[in-house]
């Protein structure tokens, strides 16, 4: 199935904005409502947890008209104080990257529906070839025509810094990754990782009516109008904690649900995404996360694959046999190359320190159970 066929299974909601545009007839209204409820999770996938997952994960997606285009805009990720280390000031995200969908869609409608926007949109498809700069400290924009300046991205002769990112464009069509710039840069709002598997998990424990933002509220000793979300970074999922278990990370051993750990280099698990699907037949992993460090048009809460052998049940994670599919790229084109080609690479580096592991919440073995009984 091709990434267009995803956006459209993907649908959860239309966005119109006014911009020289007439809305949507109800026609057309009815067709994407009824794509929409043809491609219900409940179509695609069997068991009650990928279901619930799939369902939490496709509220990342919303699709806009953006002059006159349909545009599919997936969910931005956004960390505090990432490229922040050549500025004099933090940048802060709205919600420290870890507000829910339905907050963060709702900034984003205002954002697209911004005069800013509008002449942002306008600039790009002036039919000339331009530089764009944006600047994430004072949240602005700019862009030069100038010759050489072209001629330095054509060369791969980057001048852009961490906070300021340079972007080639050909002053063409509006595309998704130009609306992922702008929210990225300007909006400075989004779902880091671990924001978005705690989304997936209390989403997903929700629907099998059990309160995952209770248990870790009682665990992290938290008073009961703060939001244990905003405490739940990948750090958490990598502590020794009673409400987690480590899972050995055979094939066998995975769930829907389970967490996958990424460790840096001092050993610390510095990224988490969650296990939606295990196909023991067709020997094929899916799995969730939120990263910029990706292909230009994965950035951002995106889908991944891990292919195995589906006669070696008991192959490690680690095991350098596996196919990862998910491929790494700096956020913007220019930057410093990731240090890792791919999710696998990743996943075993650091063997000093026990490379990647997975984990899994103890209450997600009965949500496990709950909703997968409710499909039998």
């Amino acid at each position: 199935m091709t990434k267009g066929c995803l956006f459209l299974r993907g649908l959860t909601a239309i966005g119109l904005l006014l911009s020289g545009i007439s809305l949507l007839c109800s026609a057309e209204v009815s067709d994407l409502a009824a794509i929409s409820r043809f491609s219900a999770p409940s179509e695609e996938w069997q068991r009650g947890t990928e279901i619930a997952i799939e369902e939490a994960y496709r509220q990342c997606f919303k699709t806009y008209i953006i002059d006159g285009r349909l545009i599919n805009v997936r969910m931005p990720f956004a960390e505090n104080n990432e490229r922040s280390e050549l500025v004099e000031t933090d940048l802060v995200i709205q919600g420290g990257g870890k507000s829910n969908p339905a907050e963060l869609w709702a900034s984003i409608d205002t954002i697209l529906a911004s005069e800013d926007f509008a002449h942002y949109i306008q600039v790009l498809q002036d039919g000339k070839e331009k530089v764009l700069i944006f600047d994430l400290a004072s949240r602005r924009w700019t862009w030069t025509r100038d010759l050489f300046e072209i001629a330095r991205m054509k060369a791969q002769a980057y001048r852009g810094l961490p906070h300021r990112p340079y972007v080639l464009h050909n002053g063409q069509d509006v595309e998704g990754t130009d609306v992922y710039n702008y929210l990225y840069c300007i909006g400075r709002l989004g779902m880091d990782c671990s924001g978005f598997v705690w989304h997936v998990l209390t989403y997903t424990a929700q629907k099998a009516g059990v309160n995952l933002r209770s248990t870790v509220q009682k665990a992290l000793k938290l008073s009961r109008k703060l939001d244990p979300g905003q405490f739940v970074g990948t750090w958490y999922f990598d502590s020794r904690r009673p409400e987690l278990e480590q899972v050995p990370d055979a094939i066998k051993n995975l769930r829907s649900g389970d967490i996958i750990l990424f460790r840096g280099s001092d050993g610390r698990a510095v990224h988490s995404a969650i296990i939606q699907s295990i196909d023991m037949q067709k020997g094929r992993i899916r799995y969730l996360q939120s990263t910029d460090e990706a292909p230009l048009g994965e950035r951002g809460v995106h889908e991944s694959f891990i292919e195995f052998d589906p006669a070696k049940p008991d192959t490690s994670l680690k095991d350098p046999a596996l196919r990862w599919t998910q491929k790494r790229y700096p956020a913007f084109p220019g930057e410093k190359a990731s240090a890792f080609s791919d999710d696998g690479e990743r996943y075993r580096a650091f063997p000093e320190f026990g490379g990647g592991k997975v984990v899994r919440f103890k209450l997600m073995n009965s949500v496990f159970k709950t909703l997968n009984a409710r499909y039998k």
